[in-house]
């Protein structure tokens, strides 16, 4: 398998993650408050959103790409 197929393979599988899951979720603790025995800390959850347009055009790529390699693969194994 060469380097164009693993290129072309991550950028389908990504495309098909930006399409299922709309974006990335990540969360971050905030400030500890200690006042004897009481502990209370803050969660905020954020969200960094992926325009589908963003996955559709991975996909294509990921997609031309493969055709582009197997095509490649075929015609060396020809010649």
């Amino acid at each position: 398998m060469n380097t164009k197929m693993l290129v072309a393979i991550a950028l389908i599988a990504l495309g098909v993650i930006a399409f299922a899951y709309q974006g990335i979720n990540y969360t971050t603790r905030g400030h500890d408050m200690n006042i004897g025995s009481l502990h209370m800390s803050t969660e905020q959850t954020h969200h960094i959103p992926l325009p589908p347009i963003l996955g559709g055009i991975a996909l294509v790529g990921g997609i031309a790409l493969l055709m582009s390699a197997k095509r490649g693969s075929s015609r060396a194994a020809t010649s």
